[in-house]
């Protein structure tokens, strides 16, 4: 392997019995290739040993530092002579900075003491303290404080001037009332003269006292405002200053693609999404890898992403596992630099059981029960139309109502009811939305359980930048339980019940393998877990009330695993 291109490594063990790919890895679901495994367990191996850094991946106890657990990435690549190398990278920085002797620098160095990110930085550093040491200026609590005092006031002011002036004008009308029976029609004139002046005077005095009112309320509020017109001045300046070095960072990333073309960071997502660039777009480890291989003319061969260290809060990421790509920052990206590369086909473009049959185990004038196999839609998706749905109205074509009540993920087999008509959707639809249907799924999972049951309580919501899949989160996230039973343990793995109790996105497979959770993947969790053959999830039993017989029916299929 020519030594002249930096941070290229040969392969310490032969590779020539290893075949290459005939195509690259399609970066958002793939097997790794035997060239990627290998290239990952020399990168492990020097991370297990390495000298040149200090980071707690929260491996070793006891370690000082913050734990974070990284994502790392390696390129198989071929250069000019045909041979076979790889690179390694990181997401994201390392140990506090972006030069590693190991590893490829990044596209653009924000950690460069020299450069412009850390001193426009530190700028806005220096607004941020500003702004936080206005802000806990003790008068503006002070001043608030006295501004509702003084409304108070005020309106306790104006309210017992009102309620004067209206007795005064009570005693007018009396007076006016009286004497106009007693005195002289020259008299009374005069009388009215007077009154209406004392009236002007009560008018006078009202408007004098609300001028000293709203003077002494604007005193306060002024300087009030003051303060806060000074925080909004330096929270404006810091915002401008915030965007331009935004704007000024996202010039630094221009992406290469095999064909040689080179894109803005900004235009390939607006094109891609409609959508400016979510921080850190270009960080993490694939498009630093291919960047680095086209920019010194190294062929792409196939790509592997794997964890090193201990698991997020709310991620789940597993030590030395395999990941695809994450979506919300990489699928833009990278969307545009494989262009020019023949690349494994995407899979959720194709049907992976285009020839599997849907069993029906139950059928009467308002329900259908099948059993659906694993990889099989529930719902035509936006690339697969192939689906229980479509298969069931091919079938039944007399269906009118809804079918579809509830639905399994595509990776989960079991049962499925459907309603053949419009009444029977709703009676068992509000008996899942008053879980009152009984449910248990059984699971295979990667390792013995040490608890026998219990529940698994852990909000989840979507992540944001990875969609499908789902984060624990305490603040935004949806209630979701789970209770599991453990039924065995079967050659170190462990074949368990979940009852649901409530029903969200990939529940029981964050559950599963979540280290707050059971901290075990299900086997074949291609997301949370290892690939394998299928996901050993499958969906065995089910109780509800049948919507016109009112009879309880239960269906129970055995798992096929």
């Amino acid at each position: 392997m020519a030594s002249d291109i930096p941070f290229l490594h040969r392969f310490q063990q032969e590779i020539s019995a290893i075949a290459k790919p005939e195509k690259f890895t399609f970066p958002f679901c793939y097997d790794p290739h035997p060239l990627s495994i290998l290239a990952a367990e020399e990168v492990q191996d020097y991370l297990l040993h390495q000298q040149d850094f200090e980071h707690n991946f929260g491996l070793v106890e006891g370690q000082e530092g913050l734990v974070i657990g990284k994502m790392f990435g390696v390129l198989v690549v071929e250069d000019a002579q045909g041979k076979l190398g790889y690179l390694a990278a990181c997401s994201g920085k390392l140990a506090r900075t972006n030069q590693h002797r190991y590893i490829i620098p990044p596209i653009f160095d924000m950690l460069d003491p020299n450069g412009f990110f850390l001193q426009e930085e530190a700028t806005i550093n220096v607004l941020n303290r500003e702004i936080e040491n206005l802000e806990s200026n003790p008068s503006i609590q002070q001043l608030k404080q006295q501004i509702t005092s003084c409304k108070k006031k005020n309106e306790q002011n104006l309210s017992e001037a009102r309620s004067l002036h209206k007795k005064n004008k009570a005693e007018r009308k009396t007076i006016r009332t009286v004497q106009k029976e007693i005195l002289s029609a020259e008299d009374y004139q005069e009388l009215e003269q007077d009154l209406i002046k004392q009236s002007y005077r009560d008018q006078h005095e009202y408007d004098v006292l609300k001028a000293v009112c709203k003077q002494r309320l604007d005193i306060l509020e002024n300087k009030l405002n003051a303060i806060l017109a000074e925080i909004d001045s330096k929270k404006e300046l810091r915002k401008s200053k915030s965007s331009n070095l935004q704007n000024r960072l996202f010039d630094q990333y221009h992406f290469l693609n095999a064909e040689g073309e080179k894109r803005a960071v900004l235009d390939i997502f607006e094109k891609a999404i409609n959508m400016l660039p979510p921080a850190g777009a270009g960080e993490c480890a694939a498009p630093k890898l291919l960047q680095y291989a086209y920019q010194h003319d190294l062929k792409p061969i196939c790509l592997a992403e794997f964890w090193w260290g201990a698991s997020p809060s709310s991620e789940v990421r597993k030590h030395k596992y395999f990941y695809p790509s994450c979506r919300g920052k990489c699928e833009p990206i990278l969307g545009h630099m494989l262009q020019g590369l023949a690349v494994d086909p995407n899979p959720m473009m194709q049907n992976p059981n285009p020839d599997v049959d849907i069993k029906i185990i139950y059928e009467d004038q308002d329900i259908i029960v099948v059993n659906k196999p694993a990889e099989f839609l529930s719902v035509p998706g936006i690339n697969v139309q192939d689906s229980v749905q479509t298969r069931m109205l091919t079938k039944r074509p007399e269906i009118t109502g809804p079918l579809i009540i509830h639905r399994l993920d595509m990776s989960t087999s079991g049962i499925i009811v459907l309603a053949k008509n419009k009444e029977a959707h709703q009676f068992i639809q509000d008996q899942f939305i008053r879980h009152t249907v009984q449910k248990r799924y059984t699971a295979l999972l990667d390792g013995a359980l040490t608890e026998k049951e219990g529940i698994i309580d852990l909000p989840l919501r979507v992540d944001l930048e990875d969609r499908p899949r789902q984060v624990v989160c305490y603040q935004y996230g949806k209630p979701a339980q789970t209770k599991f039973k453990v039924l065995a343990i079967e050659n170190g793995k462990t074949r368990i019940h979940y009852y649901p109790l409530t029903g969200r996105t990939h529940q029981l497979r964050v559950h599963s393998a979540h280290s707050k959770g059971l901290n075990t993947p299900i086997v074949g969790d291609d997301l949370y877990g290892k690939r394998a053959d299928r996901l050993h999830l499958h969906a065995g039993y089910i109780q509800f009330v049948h919507p016109t017989t009112k009879q309880l029916m239960e269906f129970d299929v055995a798992d096929p695993f």
